[in-house]
């Protein structure tokens, strides 16, 4: 696997001369549109096969990957325009191999709305050993809201257990407003009979429904609630444990340091909630967030900076990274508590730069790919995700030991972000 930043002049097909792989490898492996409009600076994953197989009448998935010594689920990571299908077609390319991985077995999940595309979804449980979905609330007698239409969340759980993955049922602070609460927190962590009834629903729903654990995200608690939400952990825990095998995990603000300030930082105490719970999500993105100014999204040195402190405060094993699968363009000037950026996918990002004909440049010290441009006299700038920035968040995970990589959000596909990982790591599969 190498990575190229195209350089003016630059076709598809000269590049694929020069690394000599095929075209069509390349345009699939970066969902290129058109691959006749490539960005100047734009980074390109190019994928080296060590064996390929085309596809004869009377092939199934099944043979082919018994011929191998392979298996089908490592056929839909290593070709993504299977769309996680096991139809096949004579005359269909399919990669078979590429180098082993480098660095080991990885934990991957990805975050997704009940509502995702199905399509979307079956292209990417494939690469993932867990799926959380987004997100059941808190009623003030201690039920849950569930995550809108039961169909959605069903069809979520139902197909990811072909695929080998295990779902995890996220709980938040979600009101039935639709909004985050604080005080709600503050009223279930420290109200018995609420608590109990909460973690009795949970279980309940967790058991009934078919999910493997439940994903914990409590956010902006003051400091005053740090050890009551420890503890609300660890009772969620045990409470599971009399029940079965299941996953405890917690989303984790990305702190720095314990006596960080701030609402967003103080409930979160990292030792005593990853010693309570099986696995912690470092929330390592949003530095660049739609009502903030213009950042990158997960600049490497500030990701860096959390995760050292994570290693201070709990084992490297229990730690995964977050990882953002978006960015935003904002309009300037930028106006607090005014502006507001548009997100983008991370496949829209270098086609709108070919639009605007902006160059793509890269912050070596953010490890971060950005533009700016102009449109009806109004300057925008634009931070996004590239395969140079998830190469280097991959790293990371590898130079710091941690087990698992979480994504923000599952809800487009990009291909080599998952690529990158599947190429990197072993990716654990259930």
């Amino acid at each position: 696997m190498q990575i190229y930043t195209v350089t003016p002049g630059d076709s598809v097909y000269s590049i694929a001369r020069t690394f000599g792989v095929s075209p069509s490898l390349i345009i699939s492996d970066n969902e290129l549109y058109d691959p006749t409009k490539l960005s100047i600076g734009q980074s390109l994953l190019i994928r080296q096969p060590t064996e390929t197989y085309t596809v004869a009448s009377g092939d199934t998935l099944a043979s082919i990957a018994e011929r191998f010594g392979t298996t089908e689920s490592e056929l839909y990571r290593q070709n993504p325009t299977l769309g996680g299908s096991s139809s096949i077609s004579p005359g269909e390319v399919l990669v078979i191999r590429t180098s082993p991985p480098d660095y080991g077995e990885l934990i991957t999940s990805a975050y997704v709305y009940p509502f995702i595309d199905n399509d979307t979804l079956r292209r990417t449980l494939p690469y993932l050993s867990y799926i959380t979905i987004f997100t059941y609330g808190i009623r003030r007698d201690g039920s849950l809201i569930p995550p809108g239409d039961d169909s959605g969340e069903d069809a979520i759980i139902s197909a990811s257990k072909e695929y080998g993955t295990r779902p995890l049922l996220m709980l938040s602070t979600l009101t039935e407003d639709g909004t985050f609460s604080n005080e709600l927190a503050d009223y279930v962590l420290n109200t018995p009979a609420v608590r109990e009834s909460v973690i009795r629903d949970l279980v309940d729903t967790v058991v009934s429904k078919g999910y493997a654990g439940v994903d914990l995200d409590f956010e902006y608690l003051g400091g005053d609630n740090a050890a009551a939400y420890a503890q609300f952990v660890r009772d969620v825990k045990a409470a599971l444990s009399a029940r079965g095998d299941y996953a405890v995990w917690v989303a984790l603000a990305p702190k720095t340091s314990a006596d960080q300030p701030g609402l967003l930082y103080a409930g979160h105490d990292y030792e005593a909630l990853a010693d309570a719970a099986d696995r912690v999500l470092l929330m390592t993105y949003e530095w660049g967030y739609a009502f903030g100014p213009p950042l990158p999204i997960a600049p490497l040195g500030e990701v860096r900076a959390v995760v050292n402190y994570a290693l201070t405060e709990a084992p490297a094993e229990k730690i995964m990274l977050g990882i953002p699968n978006y960015g935003y363009d904002w309009t300037l000037p930028y106006v607090r508590g005014e502006s507001e950026a548009e997100p983008l996918s991370n496949i829209e990002a270098p086609r709108r730069a070919y639009e605007r004909r902006a160059r793509i440049e890269f912050d070596e010290a953010a490890a971060s790919p950005y533009y700016s441009y102009y449109l009806n006299g109004k300057e925008h700038i634009v931070w996004f995700e590239d395969p140079k920035s998830i190469s280097a968040k991959a790293e990371l995970i590898r130079d710091t030991d941690l087990s698992g990589a979480g994504i923000w959000n599952g809800m487009k596909f990009f291909p080599a972000l998952w690529l990158i990982l599947n190429e990197q790591f072993d990716i654990v599969k259930f």
